[in-house]
């Protein structure tokens, strides 16, 4: 099997042996209702309404949505207009929270006994991708069997960014719950084979899951070469099976599910518990962060400015959700922890370098992991080639960063690639 081309990164795994702890309560929370790809939901409360923990507060009849439930036990002082990252609007909710932490009396372990309860179970918790993205699980489990039928599980334990080690911890901390969310999705959902994917960097992790599972047949624990980037949904099936999903498909049209090793084991902690999503397990990291680095479970909507504070970090000048490669730069500390956040970092250099001339080097070609052209995409995004765009498939590239980090030039290419694929016509 060929192997994909990507770069070696310093792994600042810094965090690695410090286990989960809560994080302080917040006195408010900010719940936007768009968390996920698709659909914005609705509210469903108004100001001056009492809610408890795991109330639904933000539902939408769209297919592609996920409801959103309250973090906190409160008040609702206010709903407000919120600006999403990606430049949209959507309203958010303002809860003033009481210290007590009261439970939903409606919070109930839900009943699964087949494929579709199952189903509907996860779209109730609010359940999106653990990793990052943001996919309702719901509908990624929701695919019709008989036309693309899935014969192997992916488990993306690889967190190949570096800093990040949320997913490490819940493998080390609760190998229990992943392993039964596992099992919980091959029942009801008839696929024979799991690959649990973890990078060698982690051999710990592996040994403990090769331990657990020893007497499960389906599940095989694939230890992956440390090279980013290795998580990545496409780079993972590859590296796990040798199958390759082609531009336009989906995972299942190549018989295989990708799905995060924490999206799984809250999946089997929903199923025991009732409990929807609505706190994270985050790192909390970067070399603005003057104490209290480490992995902390965080209320849904805590602001970032709060998490901040606790570490410090009051000189940071680049913040991001994510990773230093695919993660999103913060413009306001205000805004809070989401769903799809796995690490807050913070960084005392938020300078960017100065971009120079390409010299046709041709680094950026031989680090993507899809043999894309970015210099030759640059040129056409520039002269607004749509066809040239297209010839060049630029359509496929996940906005892994190695181009950008592997230019001597400095030159934006993993942004350049985004912006050209925002040109090219949705048919």
């Amino acid at each position: 099997m060929k192997k994909l081309n990507g770069i070696h990164l310093a792994h600042d795994k810094h965090t690695n042996d410090c286990v989960t702890v809560d994080f302080p309560l917040p006195q408010s929370v900010i719940i936007p209702m768009s968390q996920h790809m698709g659909a914005h939901c609705q509210c469903l409360v108004k100001k001056g309404d009492n809610v408890l923990v795991g109330q639904i507060i933000g539902d939408s009849e769209a297919v592609m949505s996920a409801p959103i439930h309250s973090s906190v036990s409160g008040t609702v002082t206010d709903i407000t207009d919120y600006l999403l990252p990606n430049g949209a609007v959507c309203k958010a909710v303002v809860i003033e929270t009481d210290g007590n932490q009261t439970l939903s009396p409606d919070i109930k372990p839900p009943v699964i006994n087949d494929r579709q309860s199952l189903i509907s179970a996860i779209r109730d918790c609010g359940l999106t991708g653990l990793g990052g993205a943001g996919f309702p699980t719901y509908v990624k489990l929701n695919y019709d069997p008989t036309k693309t039928p899935v014969d192997t599980l992916v488990i993306n334990g690889a967190e190949c960014e570096p800093y990040i080690t949320s997913d490490y911890r819940q493998i080390m901390e609760e190998p229990s719950d992943v392993i039964e969310g596992i099992l919980l999705i091959q029942k009801y959902m008839g696929i024979p084979k799991c690959k649990l994917c973890i990078e060698n960097n982690k051999p710990d992790a592996i040994e403990l899951m090769k331990k657990k599972t020893a007497e499960i047949g389906s599940i095989d624990v694939v230890s992956l070469p440390s090279e980013y980037p290795q998580g990545a949904e496409k780079v993972i099936i590859y590296s796990a099976t040798g199958r390759i999903v082609a531009e336009g498909e989906l995972p299942s049209h190549q018989g295989v599910m990708v799905m995060n090793v924490s999206t799984v084991a809250h999946i089997y902690r929903y199923s025991q518990n009732g409990i929807p999503l609505v706190k994270r397990r985050i790192t909390f990291d970067g070399d603005a962060v003057k104490e209290n680095n480490g992995n902390y479970f965080v209320p849904i909507g805590t602001r970032i400015s709060e998490i901040l504070a606790y570490g410090k970090a009051e000189n940071a000048q680049k913040i991001l959700y994510g990773g230093p490669m695919m993660g999103m730069c913060i413009y306001d500390t205000d805004q809070p922890v989401t769903k799809t956040t796995n690490a807050v970092l913070a960084f005392r250099d938020g300078a960017l370098p100065k971009t120079t001339a390409c010299i046709r080097c041709g680094r950026c070609v031989s680090t993507c992991p899809f043999n894309l052209m970015p210099v030759m995409i640059e040129k056409a995004y520039k002269a607004r080639d749509i066809d040239e765009l297209k010839k060049l498939k630029v359509m496929l590239c996940m906005n892994c960063g190695c181009c950008s980090y592997a230019c001597p030039a400095h030159r934006p290419l993993a942004e350049i690639n985004q912006l050209a694929k925002s040109i090219i016509p949705r048919n």
